[in-house]
């Protein structure tokens, strides 16, 4: 039996004698009684065991560790405290796993975060990220039961890309070449590589996706993603999630109106599934989290050009610490005023075509592209997307212009040519998404085990 189906249905269990396994969250010993918190890890309430010293092995009873693997078995009756309706009444306690005094979650107080990630392997078993890592959970599926309920089609974007969809050229090389031979030689030969070419793990599955939207219309990403960046930010990893739909006969207008459902519908899942766990990051991580994710669900998103955006924070009553330009991106700071200014989620749309990549499409004023931003109270930037440039001409030309290698794109140029046609789509970074849910401000402690410059531990 798991723990979650029986406190679903615990007043039908009332007097009835039930075996469970899992594990000690706590136990408080007195002279004549004790009580144990067992969770078995399928929920994240707990059920209070009880037991007194007319059980013939109340002393070894009393030798259980916190965090050791039990079989108990009981009766379920009404609780005499106020904290639970129900606890189970001690017969029997088996022992199945120890967990001695040097385990590092036994010691009194609260661990630190910072604590918690050098032994990331216990951390699920602490309450915060036995949260976190459920709500993960619950978030995966839920844009993935979204995206299929609209008809979407699942692809899995290759992991090793000779392609580097942003341009930036920060990306993981993967190569069976011998590098202390390289080093000595002073020379590179790809031909002798194990592709036969420069290698490199995926920034992004957009541009292999876009392949699949012009055969299926609608289609996204789900996977890992990677940048050999060395940032040592909150928000930055170099390993991540992200979420990338693509559409065809999609115009930006359309990208932007499935970007504002597709959100609202992810999180009004996680409110409605995750109770316990979004009440605990409420009350102990973001005070006032449930208002705001509740707002976020009722709000109708503005939608604003970029260029109106430079003007509103340039008349600002604010003495900013980055100025805002026209032909500029916009700081964190520029960000929060926005939704405050507009008290909500924000798109920012139209942007300057020279801070933008390269496969977005050129507006008519050949000054910007059909990108947009979404801004969200509280968290800034979550989600980015563009109409994708449909212009074979008007592609390539803007690829020469930065001086990028076409020869390796030319199939995804070959998309313009062959039956191509307007079409949209956006990414969303899902660690980012987990920190707006939770509350969990660091980018460190919303994935599993993390990777950033110097961090690649289990």
């Amino acid at each position: 039996m798991d723990l979650k189906d029986l406190l679903n249905k615990i007043e039908d269990y009332e007097n009835k004698t039930i075996t469970i396994e899992g594990w000690v969250k706590n136990h408080r010993k007195q002279k004549e009684f004790g009580f144990i918190d067992f969770n078995d890890g399928t929920c994240f309430e707990t059920l209070q065991v009880v037991y007194d010293n007319s059980l013939d092995s109340f002393d070894s009873i009393q030798k259980i560790h916190i965090g050791s693997a039990v079989k108990v078995n009981g009766t379920i009756i009404k609780s005499e405290g106020g904290k639970q309706s129900h606890e189970l009444k001690l017969s029997s306690i088996e022992l199945l796993g120890d967990c001695p005094d040097d385990y590092p979650l036994q010691s009194k107080g609260r661990p630190t975060r910072e604590f918690l990630r050098e032994i990331a392997y216990l951390r699920p078993r602490t309450n915060l990220f036995n949260n976190i890592f459920r709500v993960r959970s619950v978030t995966a599926y839920a844009i993935h039961k979204y995206f299929q309920e609209k008809g979407f089609v699942y692809f899995h974007a290759p992991l090793i890309t000779s392609s580097d969809c942003e341009g930036a050229g920060e990306m993981f090389q993967v190569t069976t070449l011998d590098l202390n031979r390289v080093a000595k030689e002073g020379k590179v030969d790809y031909t002798k590589d194990f592709f036969n070419k420069k290698a490199s793990l995926t920034v992004s599955g957009q541009l292999q996706a876009e392949t699949f939207a012009m055969a299926y219309k609608n289609t996204y990403t789900f996977g890992p993603t990677f940048r050999a960046e060395n940032s040592n930010t909150k928000t930055h990893a170099n390993e991540f999630w992200m979420i990338e739909p693509e559409m065809a006969f999609c115009d930006l207008e359309k990208d932007m109106d499935i970007m504002e459902d597709m959100l609202k519908y992810v999180v009004k899942y996680v409110l409605d599934n995750c109770k316990s766990e979004m009440k605990f990051f409420d009350s102990f991580v973001e005070k006032g989290l449930l208002e705001k994710l509740n707002k976020l669900i009722n709000s109708k998103f503005v939608r604003i050009d970029h260029e109106e955006v430079i003007s509103i924070l340039k008349k600002a009553d604010v003495k900013w610490e980055f100025q805002p330009e026209y032909g500029e991106d916009i700081a964190k700071e520029h960000e929060k005023y926005i939704t405050e200014y507009f008290n909500g989620p924000v798109f920012i749309k139209n942007w300057p075509k020279d801070i933008k990549a390269f496969y977005m499409k050129q507006n008519e004023d050949g000054k910007t592209v059909a990108a947009v931003d979404l801004e969200v109270p509280g968290a800034g930037e979550l989600m980015g997307g563009s109409q994708r440039e449909e212009s074979y001409d008007k592609l390539l030309n803007r690829m020469k212009e930065l001086k990028m290698e076409t020869n390796s794109l030319d199939w995804y140029l070959n998309l313009r040519k062959f039956g191509g046609c307007v079409h949209s789509g956006f990414g969303m970074g899902f660690e980012r998404l987990l920190i707006y849910l939770t509350g969990v401000d660091n980018i460190r402690d919303v994935i599993p085990y993390y990777r950033t410059p110097g961090n690649c531990d289990y």
